[in-house]
């Protein structure tokens, strides 16, 4: 997608990513690619209710997606369609706004 939007690439800082998101080779990649900081937003291990700086964004995020039914659950049968089905997702809340 960066590709389409050389302009942007620029602009981009720091990619605010889940848990999920920890591995040495993705940072690598993002570096490499976006040369941006990756900042993993991690529940506490105390599993104990604390406010997590920036946390919020990310399962904000998941639950605006997650209204989409098409979303709900990966069906796609190919990894860029359903890329492009998160894509229209995030256009159409976007749009909504």
């Amino acid at each position: 997608m960066y590709e389409q939007y050389p302009e942007l690439k620029e602009t981009i800082e720091a990619i605010l990513t889940d848990g999920g998101y920890t591995g040495e080779k993705f940072q690598k990649e993002i570096q490499k690619l976006l040369n941006a900081e990756v900042q993993v937003a991690k529940r506490s291990e105390l599993h104990q209710f604390q406010v997590i700086p920036k946390r919020w964004i990310v399962e904000r995020s998941f639950a605006w997606l997650e209204k989409y039914r098409r979303l709900f659950k990966n069906v796609e049968r190919k990894l860029e369609t359903s890329k492009q089905m998160v894509v229209l997702g995030f256009l159409a809340i976007l749009i909504k706004r």
